[in-house]
């Protein structure tokens, strides 16, 4: 075999070792540029090596608003010796309040009901003493109650008034549970939260001022809100009392106020 074949045969298989060689280089240097990203990126991100020095401050903010809603229970209740004639006079008033209700603009859709119930109802009979000794009392069954509870809805909050007095004045056994809120509080909900956090913002510079540290990043957030119900509730005894004895009522007024709307935030700081 001559010289110049010779060389042939070991550029030949040299040259793919060559390439190989180079190949697993640039694959090295791949890994490493990738791993240095990685690193970087676990300061500025919420996984990877923990914060360890830290401080927390809490932020609040809070937003007031007008209601635009009321909402308020109403329960008819019967009682009678068999079962379906209660039934029977509850759903009649239920329905004609159901019909009241719509005939002064309340969508079908804002008029649920939240509870039926039907209940035996008892007598406790005590037996006759007789020289001294009093034989044990018995429970004598003296009929069954229906009760029928809704939940209305008003879009209005100057009609509530009328309302509570119009359902009262058809048989409502019961009228309770009025709250006046607003229907879409989300926009509220996100001017508080954003006052909140600029609170919490301003308080975190403040403090790592004083303590002589930098702010690096925020590694904790929680938040909770307030919404405080208005209660306000009559029943027998009151104006439903009064509505069942046939006098005319006048709708009693129900001042709205303010609704505050509270967000509490509490962001955690990493700090240098």
């Amino acid at each position: 075999m001559d010289e110049q074949n010779v060389d042939k045969i070991i550029n030949a298989t040299h040259w793919p070792r060559m390439m190989a060689a180079a190949a697993l280089g640039v694959l090295a240097v791949f890994l490493l540029i990738a791993a240095i990203g990685e690193f970087k990126g676990l300061r500025y991100i919420g996984t990877g090596v923990p914060a360890t020095n830290t401080i927390t401050v809490s932020g609040e903010g809070e937003v007031f608003a007008v209601p635009d809603t009321a909402t308020f229970s109403v329960t008819v209740q019967e009682e009678a010796k068999e079962v379906q004639d209660a039934q029977e006079t509850a759903t009649e008033k239920a329905n004609a309040i159901i019909a009241y209700l719509k005939g002064e603009g309340i969508d079908e859709k804002d008029i649920k009901t939240t509870d039926y119930s039907v209940y035996p109802q008892y007598d406790y009979i005590q037996g006759v003493c007789r020289e001294g000794v009093c034989p044990p009392g018995r429970q004598e069954l003296r009929g069954f109650q229906v009760s029928q509870t809704l939940t209305v809805k008003v879009r209005d909050t100057e009609q509530a008034g009328e309302l509570l007095s119009g359902v009262g004045s058809r048989g409502a056994a019961q009228v309770s549970g009025l709250s006046f809120t607003i229907d879409d509080e989300d926009e509220l909900q996100a001017e508080a939260r954003g006052m909140a956090i600029e609170d919490a913002r301003t308080k975190a510079a403040e403090l790592a001022k004083d303590l002589g540290v930098q702010i690096v990043r925020i590694v904790g957030f929680s938040e909770d809100g307030y919404y405080p119900p208005v209660p306000y509730a009559y029943g027998r005894g009151g104006i439903a009392m009064d509505a069942a004895e046939g006098v005319k009522l006048s709708a009693p007024e129900l001042p709205v106020g303010e609704n505050k709307i509270v967000s509490n935030v509490s962001v955690t700081y990493e700090i240098r």
